[in-house]
């Protein structure tokens, strides 16, 4: 697990299209790699910028739902 200083910034400007390029420090810092998903949090008027979780979670929504992962649940559901 990656410890950090609580207290560290960096900058960005917002381009024309509204776009924000991550700055190399905090691609860096954080272990960002292309693809990676982010979740922007607005609370009392800043932004937080989170780690989101994976593609698959996401796209899979019933994962956590592990009580009707059983092969005979897969049966039973298979031609609905």
């Amino acid at each position: 697990m990656r410890t950090f200083s609580s207290h560290w910034s960096a900058f960005a400007k917002v381009n024309a299209e509204c776009r924000v390029l991550l700055p190399a420090a905090v691609r860096q810092r954080l272990g960002l790699t292309p693809g990676d998903s982010l979740r922007f949090v607005l609370e009392a008027g800043e932004i937080r910028i989170e780690r989101a979780p994976s593609s698959d979670v996401l796209d899979d929504c019933f994962a956590t739902f592990t009580e009707w992962a059983s092969d005979d649940d897969d049966r039973a559901y298979s031609d609905l």
